[in-house]
């Protein structure tokens, strides 16, 4: 028995779930699947997994065998990477995650300029608003926006956004420009879901002032992306709360307003992190030192993150 092939079956179906499902990403047919798995349970001595018609479930055994054998499979993954030079020159594949908008109007262009200058990396580029775990993902690096909790991860500041309030010029031509965060509750208001919910009141800060208030608003329009977000203030339906960058090109062409900036939070850090474990694969550290600067560069650009003077 190949016990290193079991366990990397073993850990792709607790991953996906089933054990179909590992079939088909690692294409490996079901029978063989199952068979790696019988056999190694039957060389433990132990019973790995609970199997059900919906789902996959580890014994106390199976959890602690897996949390094992995923080190194993780093640390041969490593070896092989430092035998195949990917320490010693930047090359290999690259697993890169960030926001959505961010991502796709920031780093995109970044990568571009990256595989040209290095044509022996491939990246797979993840966007996702949520934040996907580095390790569960297998993925190397991410860009994210806030605060990181505690953790060992490396983290390296690129910049910092804001979250802005803004309306289309007609809008407030129509409605007139709210001076302080109460007036929102007699205006239209759009909510992006995933920085604010469905709730009924947005964050603010008084001028000087060191704890946040949470002002009421009337949600007539609730969106999912921030690209509908955007949309939808342009087109007049109402006021919104975004992020700077996001809004940043609007903005630029006048299509937008920003509204109530003395009455912004404290500004948002956003970093680039990657796993602090053992010897730094040189293709990371690459692109890591790579980015950086751009990023740094990107962020402190008027275009990206709209400041008034003074601010």
């Amino acid at each position: 028995m190949d016990r290193l092939e079991a366990m990397a079956i073993l850990v792709e179906a607790v991953d996906v779930g089933s054990l179909s499902a590992a079939s088909r990403k690692m294409n490996v047919p079901l029978p063989t699947v199952s068979r790696k798995i019988a056999d190694l349970e039957s060389h433990l001595g132990a019973r790995l997994l609970t199997r059900s018609t919906r789902k996959l479930t580890l014994t106390d055994a199976g959890a602690e065998y897996v949390s094992v054998a995923k080190r194993i499979l780093e640390q041969v993954a490593d070896a092989e990477r430092t035998a195949a030079g990917e320490y010693s020159a930047p090359r290999g594949d690259l697993a890169v995650t960030a926001p959505i908008v961010f991502g796709r109007l920031y780093v995109l262009p970044l990568v571009k300029d990256f595989l040209i200058r290095y044509p022996e990396i491939n990246i797979r580029l993840m966007l996702s608003d949520g934040n996907a775990d580095l390790i569960d993902e297998h993925l190397d690096m991410a860009i994210r926006i806030g605060a990181l909790p505690d953790s060992s991860m490396i983290v390296t500041r690129v910049g910092a956004v804001r979250h802005v309030i803004c309306a289309s010029p007609s809008f407030l031509a129509s409605h007139g420009v709210p001076e302080t965060p109460t007036e929102l509750a007699t205006l239209p208001c759009i909510s992006h879901e995933f920085l604010a919910g469905l709730g009924t009141a947005w964050p603010f800060r008084e001028p000087g002032a060191k704890v946040d208030i949470m002002a009421p608003v009337r949600v007539r329009l609730a969106v999912t992306t921030a690209e509908a977000a955007i949309d939808a203030p342009v087109a007049g339906i109402g006021v919104t709360r975004l992020l700077s960058y996001q809004v940043a090109e609007a903005v630029a062409r006048g299509a937008l307003r920003i509204v109530l900036e003395q009455y912004e939070r404290k500004p948002i850090p956003v970093s680039i992190l990657h796993a602090g474990l053992g010897m730094l694969p040189l293709k990371v550290r690459t692109f890591r030192d790579f980015a950086v600067p751009r990023l740094r560069a990107a962020m402190g650009s008027a275009k990206l993150n709209p400041l008034s003077p003074g601010k």
